[in-house]
């Protein structure tokens, strides 16, 4: 799904998860992508390929070569963690084996999560975001290199987490992109919901590294349907994808209002391999297909 104002383009998808033993086939799996009309891809290394030689990197890019890739992420939640410090260099890496052969237009890039911000939450306001003691060093050479090569900065923003754990002082339609107008202001910035309030909180610690000019993309964003009591339905679920897909869609946040993100629903099914409880209840489809909620209308 594509969403276009003026020249600037917010690209939509959805996280292919593979953690479940009773998933439909790869065949059935590109169906349904087709049918539900998403078409934008994200390639992750794993751990072996951030730790192997350049050489074996080489040979990632050219097995993949003739893959319309958007992006290639190196990690993630990389940051922080015991590899941290080859994240940048694996980018370079990766970097230059594209650019030999020519696909220089696929954007490298690693995901991070909240753990690589401090000062964040509470008090629930973006403006006093930084980056964790642990993962500055990382993340600062990360942000050197994309901002080098006009690359965006890839965060897992998950609102739902947030309201589990302070249900108490924040409100469920600020949560779920329901809220009428502002619930809550950060100096003159009024947030109307809370996922912009978590994108803003890196922008912040982004500027206070003089990285200011790196914008992001949302890997992950998801809310589960079950496995939490009365924080976790079907309802709820379906207005925060739904609402997430409209917003990005049309606005930026409160600190960008005029630039658009791409942004990836997490994810395409119900993974019974995961940790239980709310873990196992992220997906779009059940694994045999059906629909849990409706997000993206079936195009045949």
């Amino acid at each position: 799904m594509n969403a276009q104002i003026g020249i600037t383009e917010a690209k939509i998808g959805v996280c292919y998860g593979m953690d479940g033993n009773n998933l439909p086939s790869y065949a059935d799996v590109v169906n349904l992508y087709k049918k539900y009309g998403i078409s934008n891809v994200i390639e992750t290394l794993p751990s072996e390929s951030r730790r192997s030689r350049g050489t074996k990197r080489q040979n990632f890019v050219s097995r993949f070569h003739d893959i319309p890739y958007s992006y290639i992420s190196v990690g993630n939640d990389a940051i922080p963690g015991e590899y941290a410090v080859n994240v940048a260099p694996a980018m370079r890496n990766i970097q230059n084996a594209l650019e030999k052969q020519g696909r220089a237009t696929v954007r490298v890039t690693t995901v991070v999560s909240w753990a690589a911000l401090a000062n964040s939450f509470p008090p629930w306001v973006a403006s006093v975001a930084t980056f964790a003691p642990e993962a500055r060093e990382a993340v600062v050479q990360v942000l050197c290199f994309l901002e080098a090569h006009g690359s965006q900065l890839m965060i897992n923003v998950y609102p739902y987490h947030g309201y589990a754990s302070d249900p108490v002082n924040l409100h469920q339609e600020y949560a779920v992109f329901t809220a009428p107008g502002p619930v809550i202001y950060d100096g003159s910035l009024g947030y109307q919901n809370l996922f912009d309030m978590m994108v803003d909180s890196f922008y912040w610690a982004m500027e206070k590294e003089s990285h200011g000019n790196v914008t992001v993309v949302v890997s992950e964003t998801g809310w589960p349907s079950a496995g939490n009591g009365d924080l976790t339905n079907a309802v709820l679920a379906q207005a925060y994808n739904k609402g997430f897909v409209q917003h990005i869609s049309s606005s930026g946040t409160p600190k960008r209002p005029n630039v658009l993100m791409d942004g990836f629903l997490f994810a395409m099914f119900n993974e019974n391999l995961k940790p239980g409880g709310v873990e196992q209840n992220f997906g779009l489809l059940y694994p045999n297909m059906t629909e849990v909620y409706t997000v993206f209308p079936p195009r045949q």
